[in-house]
């Protein structure tokens, strides 16, 4: 892949002239969306305990997190000293510049649905074994990280893209290499990303599906910081048997203007095309794909979206985050009688304190009847029909948290949801017919709009070997899977126990 080789050939050559800057730090692993702690460290971040490594932005890496650990006030508070070290000891990166680690688990994934996403459920309840093997290995400025799992499950979920006609299947958690300078992070391999507030699923990317191969880069300090992200997409198939080749770029600029106000300026896009090259335009950190697409060179054989993130700590109680992505607006003749839905998503989200050691969340998100999709399929954001960020449009989602410490070591957080999901599909195309444009496609809500109540108790934690998810709720639809007057109730729960241990040495 020529991205690939004019990366490594980039990075090579700042190690080179720059070997002072290139040994200024060992390599660090990134700290994965599906830790068991990961939600505590997440709750100190709230109630304002803990800086958020990079607000809006996940993974981040264990040396970040460290760093965010290292200076958490904890001289009169016994539980948060704890919780810090807990965490601390949980994210230790490999003490020696040569260094390896393995990390074996075993245990059991048990649920009513395969689905990743609890809000949506389907298929049938079973029982299931997971077996996975970290490992890792450092050398200096260069980290290799290796998760590979046997999980059944897969064949079950919507979302899982592989082989469905297996008993035993699996999947890479993590496979990655990744070079670390003091201004520069180049990483190749795969891992599962999330842009956007926390508790939902972000628009640009999220691990709503799952990760896939991909190349990155970033430059910058902790106040301005470049990322740019490129994979490979599946490729995609038209009625006449045309085939599609796909790939998706994405690039961030993360500002830290004070130490309570962030903003981050992102660009995506989807390029596709019959014989159709990953053209350097579309791949370029520094560019603006806008520019590079219809309102530039008019290349009309992709779909770019833009967005803004937003990160404000207002005081010592309030969190507040959010997101706004533009798919398409319609500029012209926005009264004509052709005239399609804006094609846009948001989240707003607020957190903070509660009394004694408690924290709350807020969260309301949307996503437009036909955002992510476009006249061409091909050029949805998609890969393999889950999405890339958000797998779901036409709806809204209203979610309430509160987070409360059980000991030092495990996360209790109720959970009120209402959900409310029109008939559109992000699979759909969107329509042609200008019947449909004249005002017969709303901009939020086709059809009959299914309304979700869910009431639900989610755990987390670790102790020792023994890692704990879990979550059990009750959902309550009204006008189910879009049928006006059906109404069901239904428990949806998940349990993920597992049992490891770490052994680490030198390589030196």
């Amino acid at each position: 892949m020529h991205l690939t080789r004019r990366l490594l050939a980039a990075v090579t050559f700042l190690a080179a002239a720059s070997p002072r800057a290139a040994r200024a730090q060992s390599a660090s692993a990134f700290v994965p969306l599906d830790h068991p702690l990961l939600p505590l460290f997440d709750h100190l971040v709230a109630r304002g305990e803990l800086e958020d490594p990079s607000p809006l932005v996940r993974p981040f890496r264990q040396a970040d997190a460290l760093k965010a650990l290292s200076r958490a006030d904890t001289v009169d508070h016994a539980r948060l000293a704890a919780q810090v070290r807990l965490l601390a000891q949980a994210f230790d990166t490999l003490a020696a510049e040569a260094g390896w680690q393995l990390a074996p688990r075993v245990g059991i994934q048990t649920y009513t649905t395969p689905r990743q996403d609890l809000m949506r459920p389907t298929g049938s309840e079973n029982l299931q074994p997971y077996v996975e093997l970290g490992a890792s290995a450092r050398f200096g400025g260069i980290v290799a990280v290796t998760r590979p799992a046997i999980e059944p499950r897969l064949t079950h979920d919507p979302e899982w893209t592989g082989r469905r006609d297996l008993k035993i299947s699996g999947r890479m958690v993590d496979a990655y290499i990744s070079g670390q300078w003091r201004w520069a992070q180049l990483l190749y391999g795969q891992l599962e990303r999330n842009w956007g507030p926390l508790g939902v699923a972000g628009i640009p990317l999220s691990n709503a599906g799952y990760g896939r191969p991909e190349i990155s880069l970033s430059l910058g300090t902790d106040r301005v910081r470049l990322t740019a992200i490129a994979s490979g997409l599946q490729n995609a198939t038209d009625s006449s048997g045309q085939v599609f080749r796909r790939y998706f770029f994405a690039h961030r600029l993360d500002s830290k203007l004070s130490s309570r106000l962030r903003l981050g300026l992102w660009e995506t896009v989807v390029v596709a095309g019959v014989d159709r090259d990953f053209d350097g335009r579309f791949r370029n950190p520094v560019t603006l794909l806008l520019l590079a697409n219809q309102y530039g060179l008019g290349d009309k054989e992709n779909n770019v979206m833009i967005g803004l993130d937003g990160y404000w700590r207002i005081g010592r109680a309030v969190n507040l985050a959010a997101q706004l992505a533009l798919d398409d607006v319609q500029y012209k003749n926005r009264g004509g009688p052709t005239r399609y839905p804006d094609r846009y998503a948001f989240t707003v989200d607020l957190s903070g304190p509660m009394v004694g050691s408690a924290s709350w969340r807020a969260l309301y998100t949307q996503a437009s009847s036909l955002a992510f999709r476009t006249f061409t399929p091909a050029q949805d954001f998609l890969d393999g029909g889950v999405g890339i960020g958000r797998t779901y449009d036409d709806y809204d989602q209203t979610s309430l948290f509160a987070s409360f410490p059980v000991g030092s070591h495990w996360l209790m957080t109720p959970e009120a949801t209402l959900l409310r999901q029109g008939t559109g599909r992000i699979q759909d195309p969107v329509p042609l017919n200008h019947s449909m444009a004249a005002g017969n496609t709303p901009q939020l809500f086709i059809g009959t709009v299914e309304r979700t109540w869910r009431l639900a108790l989610n755990a987390s934690g670790s102790r020792g070997p023994v890692a704990l998810t879990a979550s059990a709720g009750f959902h309550h639809r009204v006008n189910a899977d879009n049928i006006a007057g059906r109404t069901t109730d239904r428990f949806v729960g998940r349990l993920f126990l597992t049992v490891g241990l770490r052994r680490r040495g030198t390589l030196q």
